[in-house]
């Protein structure tokens, strides 16, 4: 898809500030500084649009992202960030929740898992939360160019494994420097979007 439109429409912590345009909604999931906002602007060829930091945490809200006034990408706080104090977690934790189990305009869940290194006990916990309440996401394996081809593939079998999909081809190997998988995000965004 050429992205020619994109622009920020909210950064949303209630139900009463998402947009109701009722366009279709792509959600990104992950832990904090696993790279869903530098995905975003690699995916619609920006180099900031969503904000981006090397400080885990930055995300502390439910970005909102319209493309080509077809749909948004909805950037949320990332999981398991241990610098936020425990009621600030729980906070983004229950406007997670809500926005997952009552937004009738999701159409897709990307969750981002960091390639070079298991899922962590926090990805665990989001994928089998979201399969129980039949939300099941796309895993996108971030940081790709940072790991061996060799290990790559070693590295789609592991995730693959230890969330116990059907098949490693549920798994998308993404980097924002060489553009891996970049096409395959798309096809699949296409898809739901058609």
């Amino acid at each position: 898809m050429k992205v020619s439109k994109a622009e920020i429409v909210i950064s949303a912590v209630a139900e009463a500030q998402y947009p109701d345009d009722n366009l279709p909604e792509i959600v990104l999931l992950g832990r904090s500084n696993v790279g869903k906002s530098t995905f975003v602007n690699t995916l619609i060829e920006r180099r900031s649009l969503a904000r981006t930091s090397s400080q885990p945490g930055k995300t502390q809200t439910m970005n909102f992202y319209r493309i080509n006034d077809l749909f948004h990408f909805v950037d949320m706080p990332g999981y398991g960030y241990a610098k936020a104090s425990k009621t600030e977690r729980e906070k983004w934790g229950k406007m997670i929740e809500k926005y997952l189990r009552n937004r009738e305009n999701v159409a897709m869940i990307f969750q981002l898992i960091d390639s070079r290194h298991d899922p962590s006990e926090d990805d665990l916990l989001m994928y089998e939360w979201l399969v129980h309440y039949g939300l099941n996401p796309m895993i996108i394996g971030t940081k790709a160019d940072k790991i061996s081809k060799t290990n790559q593939k070693k590295s789609i079998s592991r995730i693959a494994k230890l969330l116990n999909l059907r098949s490693s081809r549920e798994v998308i190997l993404f980097s924002a420097e060489t553009k891996l998988g970049k096409e395959e995000v798309w096809e699949h965004i296409e898809k739901v979007l058609d």
